[in-house]
C-alpha cells in the first residue's frame, strides 16, 4: 500500500470504532447505567469539593499544579488506552476521552489538595504524593477494576500505575515551583533558571579584607 491506501485504512477503521463506541455506550454506558452516574460522580463531586476547599490566597500556584496534573495524566492515560493497556470501560460520551472523570477531575483535584495542603502546613510534598499514588494504585484502581469500569490489561499492573502517578506528580511539582521561580524573578534573565540564595556580598568583602 501507499501513503493514501494507509490512510484511506486509518480513516475507515476510525469509522469503524467510532460507530462501535456509540453503539457500545447507547447499550452499556448511556445516562440509566448506574456507571454512567459513577462517572458524573467522579467529575462533578471533585470540582464541588475543589470550590470550598482552594486557598484563594494561593489559587493561580495551586490551580497551575493541578492542571498540570490534569494535562500530564491526560497524555499518559491517551497512550496507555491506544495500546490497550489501561482502559475505562465506561464513558460520559462516546465522543470524548474515556477517563475524563478521573483525568479532568478526581486525580487532579486530589494531588492539588495534597499540594495545598503541604505548602500551607511545610509538609513534604514527595512524602504525601507518593501516599496519595499509593492510595490511587492500590485502592481505587484495584476498587474499580473489581467493579468493572476499569481494565488493566498485557501485563501492566498497580504498581506500573504507582510509578505513572509519582512521576505525574513529581513532574507536576518540579514545572509548578519552576514557575514560581520565573514569577518571582521579576524579568531577570538569570533568576528564571537558576535558583539563588540572596547573598550579602558586603559582608563577604570585609571577611575578605580582614583575612588579607
Amino acid at each position: 500500500m501507499n501513503k493514501q491506501d494507509y490512510w484511506n485504512e486509518i480513516y475507515a477503521r476510525r469509522e469503524e470504532v467510532s460507530s462501535l463506541l456509540s453503539a457500545y455506550w447507547h447499550r452499556y454506558s448511556h445516562v440509566g447505567t448506574w456507571q454512567f452516574w459513577v462517572a458524573v460522580a467522579m467529575l462533578t463531586i471533585p470540582l464541588i469539593v475543589l470550590y470550598f476547599a482552594l486557598d484563594r490566597k494561593k489559587i493561580w500556584e495551586v490551580l497551575f499544579f493541578g492542571y498540570t496534573i490534569h494535562m500530564l495524566w491526560n497524555y499518559a492515560d491517551t497512550i496507555l488506552e491506544l495500546d490497550n493497556y489501561f482502559v475505562h470501560t465506561y464513558m460520559l460520551a462516546p465522543f470524548l476521552p474515556f477517563g475524563i472523570s478521573s483525568t479532568a477531575s478526581f486525580l487532579p483535584v486530589a494531588f492539588l489538595l495534597v499540594y495545598q495542603y503541604c505548602i500551607n502546613h511545610n509538609k513534604n510534598f514527595y512524602l504525601y504524593a507518593l501516599l496519595m499514588s499509593c492510595l490511587f494504585a492500590f485502592g481505587f484502581a484495584v476498587i474499580s477494576k473489581m467493579i468493572g469500569i476499569l481494565h488493566v490489561r498485557k501485563g501492566m499492573n498497580q504498581f506500573h500505575l504507582l510509578l505513572i502517578d509519582v512521576a505525574v506528580a513529581y513532574c507536576s511539582y518540579w514545572l509548578t515551583k519552576l514557575v514560581m521561580v520565573m514569577k518571582n524573578g521579576k524579568g531577570s534573565p538569570g533568576s528564571r533558571f537558576i535558583i539563588v540564595k540572596k547573598l550579602d556580598f558586603n559582608k563577604y568583602r570585609i571577611y575578605s579584607k580582614a583575612k588579607s
